[in-house]
Protein backbone atom coordinates (compact mmCIF):
# COMPACT_ATOMS: atom_id res chain seq x y z
CA UNK A 1 0.00 0.00 0.00
CA UNK A 2 1.36 3.44 -1.03
CA UNK A 3 2.17 6.05 1.54
CA UNK A 4 -0.07 9.05 0.66
CA UNK A 5 1.44 11.36 3.26
CA UNK A 6 3.47 14.19 1.65
CA UNK A 7 7.16 14.41 2.39
CA UNK A 8 7.78 17.09 4.95
CA UNK A 9 10.77 19.37 4.50
CA UNK A 10 12.90 19.96 7.52
CA UNK A 11 13.71 23.45 8.76
CA UNK A 12 17.27 23.50 7.32
CA UNK A 13 15.90 22.55 3.87
CA UNK A 14 13.21 25.25 4.00
CA UNK A 15 15.78 27.81 5.07
CA UNK A 16 18.12 26.78 2.27
CA UNK A 17 15.37 26.97 -0.41
CA UNK A 18 14.26 30.40 0.83
CA UNK A 19 17.84 31.67 0.79
CA UNK A 20 18.39 30.42 -2.79
CA UNK A 21 15.13 32.10 -3.95
CA UNK A 22 16.14 35.40 -2.37
CA UNK A 23 19.58 35.30 -3.98
CA UNK A 24 18.11 34.51 -7.43
CA UNK A 25 15.55 37.27 -7.03
CA UNK A 26 18.23 39.78 -6.07
CA UNK A 27 20.39 38.80 -9.04
CA UNK A 28 17.44 39.13 -11.42
CA UNK A 29 16.60 42.54 -9.98
CA UNK A 30 20.15 43.84 -10.37
CA UNK A 31 20.77 42.26 -13.80
CA UNK A 32 17.44 43.04 -15.49
CA UNK A 33 14.99 45.22 -13.55
CA UNK A 34 17.40 47.98 -12.51
CA UNK A 35 18.84 48.54 -16.04
CA UNK A 36 15.48 48.27 -17.83
CA UNK A 37 13.24 50.20 -15.44
CA UNK A 38 15.55 52.62 -13.61
CA UNK A 39 18.56 53.05 -15.89
CA UNK A 40 20.95 51.77 -13.21
CA UNK A 41 23.48 49.13 -14.22
CA UNK A 42 26.02 48.75 -11.36
CA UNK A 43 27.64 45.55 -12.67
CA UNK A 44 27.27 46.10 -16.43
CA UNK A 45 24.97 43.08 -16.80
CA UNK A 46 22.17 45.21 -18.25
CA UNK A 47 24.36 46.38 -21.12
CA UNK A 48 25.76 42.89 -21.64
CA UNK A 49 22.32 41.26 -21.77
CA UNK A 50 20.60 44.11 -23.64
CA UNK A 51 18.23 45.25 -20.88
CA UNK A 52 19.72 48.76 -20.75
CA UNK A 53 18.27 49.48 -24.22
CA UNK A 54 14.77 49.18 -22.78
CA UNK A 55 15.19 52.12 -20.41
CA UNK A 56 13.77 55.51 -21.39
CA UNK A 57 13.52 58.50 -19.02
CA UNK A 58 10.01 59.82 -18.41
CA UNK A 59 10.86 63.25 -19.85
CA UNK A 60 12.45 61.95 -23.07
CA UNK A 61 10.86 61.49 -26.51
CA UNK A 62 11.20 57.93 -27.86
CA UNK A 63 13.67 57.65 -30.74
CA UNK A 64 11.01 56.39 -33.13
CA UNK A 65 8.67 59.27 -32.31
CA UNK A 66 11.49 61.81 -32.64
CA UNK A 67 12.38 60.49 -36.07
CA UNK A 68 8.75 60.66 -37.16
CA UNK A 69 8.52 64.30 -36.05
CA UNK A 70 11.63 65.16 -38.08
CA UNK A 71 10.52 63.22 -41.17
CA UNK A 72 6.90 64.38 -41.16
CA UNK A 73 6.67 68.00 -39.93
CA UNK A 74 3.18 69.46 -39.39
CA UNK A 75 1.42 70.71 -42.52
CA UNK A 76 0.00 74.23 -42.64
CA UNK A 77 -3.24 75.54 -44.15
CA UNK A 78 -1.24 78.02 -46.23
CA UNK A 79 0.41 75.13 -48.10
CA UNK A 80 -2.85 73.99 -49.68
CA UNK A 81 -3.42 74.70 -53.36
CA UNK A 82 -1.64 76.97 -55.80
CA UNK A 83 -0.20 80.37 -54.98
CA UNK A 84 -2.92 82.86 -53.91
CA UNK A 85 -1.81 85.10 -56.75
CA UNK A 86 -2.91 82.55 -59.37
CA UNK A 87 -6.58 83.23 -60.22
CA UNK A 88 -9.11 80.46 -60.63
CA UNK A 89 -9.81 80.02 -64.37
CA UNK A 90 -13.22 81.09 -65.65
CA UNK A 91 -13.79 77.55 -66.93
CA UNK A 92 -14.24 76.42 -63.32
CA UNK A 93 -17.63 78.13 -63.38
CA UNK A 94 -18.86 76.24 -66.45
CA UNK A 95 -22.07 74.26 -65.84
CA UNK A 96 -21.94 70.51 -65.36
CA UNK A 97 -22.47 68.44 -68.53
CA UNK A 98 -25.78 66.74 -69.23
CA UNK A 99 -24.02 63.39 -69.19
CA UNK A 100 -21.05 62.16 -67.18
CA UNK A 101 -18.33 59.73 -68.23
CA UNK A 102 -19.32 56.07 -68.20
CA UNK A 103 -18.86 54.21 -64.93
CA UNK A 104 -15.65 52.20 -64.81
CA UNK A 105 -13.14 50.71 -62.39
CA UNK A 106 -9.39 50.24 -62.54
CA UNK A 107 -6.50 48.95 -60.43
CA UNK A 108 -3.11 50.62 -60.89
CA UNK A 109 0.35 50.12 -59.36
CA UNK A 110 2.49 53.26 -59.10
CA UNK A 111 6.20 53.13 -58.24
CA UNK A 112 7.39 56.11 -56.18
CA UNK A 113 11.24 56.07 -56.16
CA UNK A 114 13.11 56.87 -52.96
CA UNK A 115 13.50 60.62 -52.48
CA UNK A 116 11.29 61.41 -55.49
CA UNK A 117 7.78 62.69 -56.17
CA UNK A 118 5.26 61.54 -58.78
CA UNK A 119 1.76 62.54 -59.92
CA UNK A 120 -1.09 60.29 -60.99
CA UNK A 121 -4.25 61.92 -62.32
CA UNK A 122 -7.56 61.05 -63.96
CA UNK A 123 -9.98 63.14 -66.03
CA UNK A 124 -13.29 63.92 -64.33
CA UNK A 125 -16.17 66.10 -65.52
CA UNK A 126 -17.81 68.66 -63.25
CA UNK A 127 -19.84 66.87 -60.52
CA UNK A 128 -18.52 63.50 -61.60
CA UNK A 129 -18.02 61.09 -58.70
CA UNK A 130 -15.15 58.73 -58.01
CA UNK A 131 -14.49 56.29 -55.17
CA UNK A 132 -10.84 55.56 -54.50
CA UNK A 133 -8.56 53.47 -52.34
CA UNK A 134 -4.79 53.44 -52.18
CA UNK A 135 -2.27 51.67 -49.97
CA UNK A 136 1.53 51.44 -49.96
CA UNK A 137 3.52 48.21 -49.86
CA UNK A 138 5.73 49.72 -47.15
CA UNK A 139 6.29 53.04 -45.45
CA UNK A 140 4.53 56.39 -45.40
CA UNK A 141 4.19 58.92 -48.23
CA UNK A 142 3.40 62.60 -48.32
CA UNK A 143 0.49 63.17 -50.68
CA UNK A 144 -1.52 66.08 -52.04
CA UNK A 145 -4.88 65.13 -53.53
CA UNK A 146 -5.77 68.01 -55.86
CA UNK A 147 -7.35 69.07 -59.15
CA UNK A 148 -6.53 71.35 -62.09
CA UNK A 149 -9.19 73.14 -64.13
CA UNK A 150 -9.42 72.24 -67.81
CA UNK A 151 -8.58 75.52 -69.55
CA UNK A 152 -9.04 76.49 -73.19
CA UNK A 153 -5.85 78.60 -73.08
CA UNK A 154 -3.75 77.64 -70.06
CA UNK A 155 -1.25 80.21 -68.86
CA UNK A 156 2.22 79.85 -67.45
CA UNK A 157 1.04 79.59 -63.83
CA UNK A 158 -1.30 76.66 -63.28
CA UNK A 159 -4.16 76.97 -60.82
CA UNK A 160 -4.86 73.91 -58.72
CA UNK A 161 -7.08 73.26 -55.74
CA UNK A 162 -5.94 70.87 -53.00
CA UNK A 163 -8.60 68.68 -51.42
CA UNK A 164 -6.43 66.78 -48.92
CA UNK A 165 -2.74 66.83 -47.99
CA UNK A 166 -1.25 64.52 -45.38
CA UNK A 167 1.25 61.78 -44.57
CA UNK A 168 -0.16 58.28 -44.80
CA UNK A 169 0.27 54.73 -46.05
CA UNK A 170 -3.41 54.21 -46.82
CA UNK A 171 -6.46 56.26 -47.79
CA UNK A 172 -10.03 55.70 -49.01
CA UNK A 173 -12.70 58.18 -49.99
CA UNK A 174 -15.39 59.47 -52.34
CA UNK A 175 -14.70 62.48 -54.53
CA UNK A 176 -17.13 64.90 -56.22
CA UNK A 177 -15.31 67.00 -58.82
CA UNK A 178 -15.95 70.74 -58.31
CA UNK A 179 -14.94 71.47 -61.92
CA UNK A 180 -13.93 69.65 -65.09
CA UNK A 181 -10.26 68.82 -65.26
CA UNK A 182 -7.47 66.52 -64.13
CA UNK A 183 -7.74 65.33 -60.56
CA UNK A 184 -5.43 63.05 -58.64
CA UNK A 185 -2.49 62.63 -56.32
CA UNK A 186 1.00 63.97 -55.97
CA UNK A 187 2.99 61.40 -53.98
CA UNK A 188 6.33 62.26 -52.36
CA UNK A 189 8.60 59.51 -51.04
CA UNK A 190 10.87 60.96 -48.35
CA UNK A 191 12.30 57.58 -47.43
CA UNK A 192 15.35 55.65 -48.61
CA UNK A 193 13.46 52.78 -50.25
CA UNK A 194 11.18 52.70 -53.30
CA UNK A 195 7.48 52.49 -52.43
CA UNK A 196 4.71 51.00 -54.57
CA UNK A 197 1.21 52.47 -54.32
CA UNK A 198 -1.70 50.17 -55.18
CA UNK A 199 -4.57 52.37 -56.34
CA UNK A 200 -8.17 51.26 -56.95
CA UNK A 201 -10.71 53.51 -58.68
CA UNK A 202 -14.44 53.20 -59.26
CA UNK A 203 -16.46 55.99 -60.78
CA UNK A 204 -17.10 58.42 -63.62
CA UNK A 205 -13.71 59.22 -65.11
CA UNK A 206 -11.23 58.47 -67.89
CA UNK A 207 -7.52 57.69 -67.58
Amino acid sequence: MKDTNPTLLESPQILKATLVALILGALLFVAAVLPAEYGSDPFGTGKLLGFSRLYQPDDSVPVTESRLIQAYPPLKLEELGSDPGVPMPEEAQNPAPARQFEQRQDSVSILIPAGKGLEYKINVLKYGTVKYEWVTDQGVLYFDFHGEVKEANPGKDVFFESYTAAYSNNMIGTFLAPFEGRHGWYFKNKGEKDIVVSLRLNGQYTL
